[in-house]
This record gives structure tokens, sequence and C-alpha cells, in this order.
């Protein structure tokens, strides 16, 4: 376990935008912002029959109400000018043979707008129990925000004929808020898929909250270029990557949340948590792909160290192709593999700052890195970056129940607090004490001193690099203000360690080098 407490470079992640919390993660003790229109169960859930066809164009304003149910056939293209509005409880049913798809063009707008006790629904159009990943196509945005290939716009990948980018970065292409989008996904011809929800220079004035994609084909969410802002994002069950972004994406997305099945992965191009390039080829094309994400949960398929899984899942964060991928207070647990910065372009921006993971929890991985550089990188101390050995360490609920997870943390987990954000006054955290480690590199004797502001049952624990416990140093009660514990550490193999210092609720870590 390492979790170096220090000072941060703040800038990318103090837009108002964000929420400052306490927790790391999507979530904290309390609030479950899944509960009351997600859905565990839409594999079983009958939906009424759909008695509204539509196909073709839309090009004047129109509303989908919630007294029918729709059945959307081919490519139904909404055009510019046209405003699509879908009313609270509506539901959508896509038709396989005809690759069913919603696309909303450039000047166009989706105005999907559901509460939480009537969600609007985009589902498969078979019977409960006979659906099943790429049942339609999926939900596609356009914009006109700017993205980085050659000329300032592109072909929205998938099949459909819509070109996307622009220079507009406020753009605005509508409102979704309480949408579930469930068994999309499609091929149109190998490696031009159809995702759960696709984004193509969305701009930030778009409004983007509370969206479930469900057994997805593909991608559950894919963001090509753009600047539109995101929160409370669920992907459960996908086929392919969680969240995907290219071609100059630099939104910000917080509270998100991934649960994969650990039998189903993609075969083609093997499924990851993250997946981010700059492009295909990894140019110096501008925008460059830096998303900021913040409080993300993705409960890879390892349930626990034992677990079998698909063997065509990949990774939990897959960086490449120059991307420059910002994420804080988020935890990635049970992958194949934790963390893979692939190709000098993504490993030159990791090092100059541009691609940053600070304050971030890896846990019960396969293999944490792919190699010694993602290693240096994930724990320099100055990121405040954990690993644990095993997911149960983590101390959620219940977060890998495919049926009904429960994804808040139990009341003495560690990722209560120590997020990005100056703890003071931030929700669910409480930093119970400072620590310090002197001398340190140490050779024989240090000594480890800690402040309290009230007298508290302490346990100090010392943990080599994967996460083992090597010692308990001090097990008592102590009182408030300055306490010290001497420690010999001349029996330890050379190399880096970690002191843990907890009352049961909080805690603080030290990086300790044995010379």
């Amino acid at each position: 376990m390492c979790m170096a407490m220090a000072g941060f470079s703040q800038s990318t992640i103090n837009d108002p935008f964000f929420e400052q919390v306490a927790y790391r993660g999507a979530f904290g003790t309390t609030n479950d912002w899944t509960a009351g229109w997600a859905n565990w169960s839409c594999q079983t859930t009958v939906y009424p029959a759909a008695n509204v066809t539509v196909q073709g164009e839309l090009t004047t304003n129109t509303t989908w109400t919630s007294n029918n149910v729709y059945l959307v056939k081919g490519f139904f293209y909404v055009r510019d000018g046209a405003t699509l509005t879908i009313e609270p409880g509506t539901i959508i049913r896509g038709d396989k043979d005809t690759k069913g798809s919603l696309i909303i063009e450039k000047g166009a707008k989706l105005m999907a707008v559901g509460t939480l006790s009537q969600p609007i629904i985009f589902t498969s159009n078979f019977a409960p129990g006979s659906r099943g990943y790429g049942d339609w196509g999926g939900v596609i945005l356009c914009g006109k925000a700017t993205i980085n290939p050659a000329g300032g716009s592109a072909l929205i990948e998938g099949g459909p004929t819509s070109v996307y980018g622009g220079n507009d970065d406020n753009d605005n292409s509508g409102s979704l808020k309480f949408v579930r989008i469930e068994f999309p996904g499609i091929p149109f011809i190998p490696d031009k898929e159809i995702n759960g929800l696709t984004f193509g220079g969305v701009g930030k004035s778009t409004q983007i909250d509370y969206i479930q994609v469900s057994y997805s084909g593909d991608d559950s969410f894919e963001w090509f270029g753009g600047t539109v802002n995101c929160k409370h994002l669920i992907t459960y069950r996908g086929w392919d990557d969680e969240y995907d972004t290219d071609f100059g994406y630099r939104g910000m997305i917080q509270f998100a949340v991934g649960l994969r099945d650990k039998d189903i992965a993609d075969p083609g191009s093997g499924s990851n948590g993250f997946e981010s390039d700059n492009d295909a080829t990894g140019s110096t094309n501008t925008p460059i792909t830096q998303p900021i994400f913040s409080n993300f949960s993705l409960f890879g398929p390892k349930y626990d160290l034992t677990t079998s899984v698909n063997s065509n899942f990949k990774r939990a964060m897959h960086l490449r192709r120059n991307t420059r991928l910002n994420a804080y207070n988020s935890v990635f647990t049970g992958w194949p593999t934790g963390l893979f910065i692939d190709g000098t372009a993504s490993q030159g921006n990791a090092t100059n700052g541009n691609l940053k993971l600070q304050r971030c929890v890896m846990s019960g991985m396969g293999t944490f890195f792919t190699s010694d550089f993602e290693r240096g990188f994930f724990l320099t101390p100055a990121s405040g970056n954990d690993t644990m050995a095993s997911n149960d360490l983590l101390m959620y609920l219940d977060p890998f129940n495919l049926g009904q997870p429960n994804f808040l943390l139990q009341s003495g987990s560690e990722l209560k607090s120590g997020s990005i954000w100056p703890q003071t006054g931030l929700k669910e955290n409480k930093l119970a004490f400072a620590a310090n480690i002197y001398p340190n590199p140490v050779s024989s004797s240090t000594t480890i001193s800690f402040n309290l502001e009230k007298t508290k049952n302490i346990t100090v624990s010392l943990y080599d690099m994967i996460g083992h416990k090597v010692a308990t140093i001090a097990q008592s009660q102590y009182f408030a203000g300055k306490n010290e514990v001497n420690y010999n550490a001349s029996s330890l193999p050379k190399g880096m360690y970690f002191v843990q210092i907890t009352d049961g609720v909080s805690s603080s870590s030290l990086k300790m080098i044995v010379k």
C-alpha cells in the first residue's frame, strides 16, 4: 500500500465544475447516486411493445411522448436546426436488423431529460431473456466543437453519414439526464462500431448527467474530440472499453462507475477500463486529447485474486498514442494489468506533467504495472497514489454483485478521505494526524512521529511495495499532541516500504526507503 501525502499542482482540477469531496472513487458512505433510476436487471425487465415506428430523418422540432413506445429503424437522423424532445419515462426500442440508431447531427439538439423516478430508456426490441449485446445501434451526438483530424472535421464512426467538428467549443447539442441505454453497440464494419453513447465534437454547453450504458456491444462511452462535460455515468457489463477518449477530447467528467462481467470481453481489440489516444497514429495534431477525470470507480473482472476471467480482458488504463489524460481521486480494481502508458509520446507526457494520475488507487490487479516506467510514475510520492494487494482492503460494501451492486464505502474505509482537494470542511473526511519519518532513507533505527488532535487507539504498520504487510510496528493508545515510535529496519531487504498510521477510520501513509 502506498499513500504519500504531499502537495499538488491543482490548476486542472479546481474548475467550478468539480464538486470538491473528501473521498476517492465515485462514492462515499451515504450517497448512492445510482439508486432509483439505474437498472441492474434489464435483461429480464418487461417493456411494452412499440406502437410507433420512426425511420429516416427529422427536420422540424418534434416531441416523443411517454404514452407511446418508439421503435427506431435504421439510422434515424435529427437534422441541423431540428430539436427532438423526449418526455420523462419514454421508452425507445431499437431494431437490430436495420441497425436502428439515433443520430443527432451538427446544429440539431436532443432534449432527453428524464427524472429519478421516470428515466428515459433506450433498449432492445427483443423479449426478456432474449436480449444481448448489440441488439441495436446506439445514441450518437455530433457537434461543432474543435477536434484534431486534419481540416477540423470528420465522419462519425460506425456507418452514419454525419460529419462532426468545428470551431465552437461552447456548442450545445442539447441535454441528457436520467437516461438508460441498454444493449446497444454494433459493428457496421470491423473497427468502425457504433458505441453505446458516442460524442463527436460535442461542445461544453451540452448537459450530460446520470447516464447508464448497459450491455454495450462496443465501447460504452466514447468521446471523439470536443469539450462536453459529464457527471454520474455508469457502464454495466460492457463488451469493449468503458471510457474511450480520442481526437482531442478535453472535457471534464466526475463521478463515474464501471462494473464488468468476468466472462465477457472483446476478442478483437481486448477490453480496457480507460483507453485514450490523441488519434489513431499518435500524432501531435491539436487540440491534444486531455480529458480531466475525477472520482471514477472501475470494478474490473477479477472480483478477488482467485477469479478466473475472460482472457481478452487487458488493462484498467491503456494510455497511448500521445494522450495527456488526467485522472484524480479514482479507484481501479481487479484487472489483469493495472496501468500501461504505451509509447514514448505518452510516456513523455507523463514525465513532463501533462499526463497526470494523482490520488488514485489500484487494487487486486494480476499485475499492477506493465514496466518500471509505470511503477515509478504512479508511485511518485508527490502524486499520492495507492496500491492495495486485494480488493477487500478498499472496504466497499458489495461492489462486484452483478445483480444488485452496492458501491458505498464501509465506515472504516481509507477511501473516505485522501482526495486531492484541501481536506478542511470537505464531505466525509477529517484527517486525524500529520506524520513524518526521520531519518529517511534508513539503514537501522528510525523514528516515526505523528500528531494527534485527541487521544486515539493507533496502529502503525509496515507494508512492502505490493501491499503485503511486513510488520505491525505499534498498536496502542496515544495521547493528543506529538507522539513518536521507534523502529529498527536493519533486518529488512533494501527497497521502498510504506508505513501506515491509522485509527481505524482515518489514516496516513508515508514512504520509507531502506538503504
